[in-house]
């Protein structure tokens, strides 16, 4: 069967989630307060980098994917309306849920027709966000989940830089749904997708997006403290002990081990933002966890830790090279980049003299951080030749054997990659 789905914020979570649907032949409208985003996506062109899923894009716009500025009329033609905006961290590192709220109150007053929906909570919420705010909220404006509509999340499990083959070989599909029209017609919506479908409660729909996120961020921050045991005790090969850690056959080869390495700490938006608040929702229930309070301080510390190192190989006057801006490889994503951190760091102990370079993020880290003493270099030999030290902090493969090439420049491994 066919359906007409609805989604609210085209961020990254957002256009993947509404091209995924058009991408199995369902019509997608799609809704953003951000004109200047929503006029690129019209033309054909994303906002950020991603492969695959620009082609789909072009594939899908102004056809099974359709850009609205009517919030009302978008959900009336629709059967299921995914709220996939922002969540970010409040003030002690709750999740803000103001935007979802907004969107809701953009087509409440549609629910009231007869027809039953799913409204789908795609954004990450902690547990017991959907039971205790949502319907509560949508209750105070005389909306009551039942006969007219259902109420549902259904976490994400993207990568960026991979997001599209994520979304089309998702491995598992998780949906909270506590009523079974609700998880009838997101079973139908779904029957498309080869994955494993898996109704589970409303709270441990969120805590399995927590449970995966969290996870992620022990086993980096983890790494790191360990890094740092192996500079204190010296004299220990820190890339190869990790990489013949990887060796175990207990990992069974899986991608997992990736992330059981050591470097700058964990940045971007989800692994920061979720960690944090997991944290705080925890606590708002009276338990405080500490596994996950060390996990937030030691990857707070990782930027310091790496502004020392550089710091006791480059002096103040000399040009340094910051080789990577975006908060991982394969992406231009520069939100909670570590660079950004260590120049801010080094800045504060009288360095001035930086240029830098990413295959893809200088123009958007210019963007978001507009360091006036930071100019920028568009090649790796620009930068390699001009800097008198080098900081890799941005693991891309196009460095590997970089400091090969240039072997009497100091370079500083935040990466722990060459």
């Amino acid at each position: 069967m066919k359906y007409s789905v609805s989604v609210f914020g085209l961020g990254f979570v957002g256009i993947t989630t509404a091209l995924a649907f058009a991408e199995k032949n369902h019509t997608v409208y799609g809704f953003d307060v951000d004109t200047k985003r929503t006029s690129l996506l019209k033309a054909g062109q994303l906002p950020f980098l991603e492969q695959g899923l620009d082609q789909a894009l072009v594939r899908h716009i102004n056809n099974k994917f359709m850009i609205t500025d009517n919030a009302e009329d978008a959900v009336k033609n629709s059967d299921f309306v995914f709220l996939c905006v922002g969540t970010p961290s409040g003030e002690r590192g709750e999740a803000d849920l103001s935007y979802i709220f907004s969107a809701i109150e953009k087509f409440a007053s549609v629910l009231h027709d007869g027809k039953h929906r799913v409204i789908v909570i795609k954004s990450t919420v902690p547990p017991s966000t959907t039971s205790e705010r949502v319907i509560p909220h949508l209750k105070k404006m005389g909306l009551s989940p039942g006969d007219m509509f259902s109420v549902a999340n259904n976490p994400e499990f993207l990568r960026e830089g991979k997001c599209w083959d994520d979304a089309m070989h998702a491995d598992r599909i998780v949906c909270g749904v506590e009523d079974r029209k609700g998880e009838d017609m997101l079973r139908s919506l779904y029957s498309d997708f080869d994955a494993p479908f898996f109704n589970v409660s409303l709270n441990t729909g969120e805590y399995i997006k927590y449970l995966s996120n969290t996870l992620l961020a022990t086993m980096i921050s983890y790494s790191n403290e360990m890094s740092k045991i192996a500079d204190v005790i010296g004299d220990i090969q820190i890339k190869e002990a990790f990489e013949i850690l990887h060796m175990d056959r207990r990992w069974g080869g899986s991608n997992m081990a990736s992330y059981v390495f050591p470097g700058c700490g964990y940045g971007g938006y989800c692994l920061p933002k979720d960690t944090q608040a997991m944290y705080a929702a925890s606590v708002s229930k009276g338990y405080e966890p500490m596994i996950l309070k060390d996990v937030i301080t030691i990857n707070e510390s990782m930027p310091q830790f790496m502004a020392n190192k550089v710091m006791h190989v480059v002096n103040p006057s000399e040009t340094l090279g910051i080789l990577g801006l975006s908060f991982k490889p394969g992406s231009d994503d520069v939100r909670d980049s570590s660079s950004a951190k260590i120049i801010k760091l080094l800045l504060a102990a009288g360095y001035r003299n930086f240029i830098a370079y990413d295959p893809v993020a200088n123009e958007a880290f210019d963007g978001q951080y507009h360091f006036s003493e930071l100019e920028y270099c568009e090649s790796l030999q620009s930068i390699c030749e001009k800097s008198d030290a080098l900081v890799l902090i941005t693991a891309w493969q196009e460095f590997a054997g970089i400091d090969k090439k240039y072997p009497d420049k100091p370079f500083i491994d935040c990466r722990y990659f060459l």
